[in-house]
């Protein structure tokens, strides 16, 4: 039986959740000797960041920022029925940026993008 359009892409935005949330702690290593020495040769379950790393402070399986915008995509899509592209950006400017301080090292997932620092 084929899956429908909204069975993929409800399996695709939970994969983007669970996703994030395995990257997590080991989020923005550029050196795999140090990735391994944090993390072991395999990373097969959810992980906290290391102090002094990205994303530091928060609890292994939490989401970072992409995955906090992704839920608010969802909520919108949700209650909306649709996209509905005012609603989400209601809820950027109500929900997400007044918790930034256009910082890097701020709001939810303890990081913030220079993409979303700009907006």
């Amino acid at each position: 039986m084929a899956l429908l359009i909204q069975d993929r892409a409800a399996g695709a935005v939970l994969g983007a959740w669970i996703g994030d949330a395995l990257g997590l702690g080991p989020h923005w290593y550029y050196d795999l000797a140090e990735l391994r020495r944090d993390y072991g040769d395999w990373i097969d379950g959810y992980t906290a960041p290391r102090p002094g790393r990205y994303h530091a402070g928060m609890q292994a399986g939490q989401l970072s920022q992409a995955g906090y915008l992704l839920t608010l995509m969802v909520r919108s899509l949700i209650e909306r029925h649709g996209y509905d592209e005012a609603d989400f950006c209601r809820r950027l400017d109500t929900e997400l940026f007044p918790r930034l301080d256009g910082t890097p090292v701020s709001g939810p997932g303890h990081y913030t993008s220079q993409s979303i620092r700009e907006a």
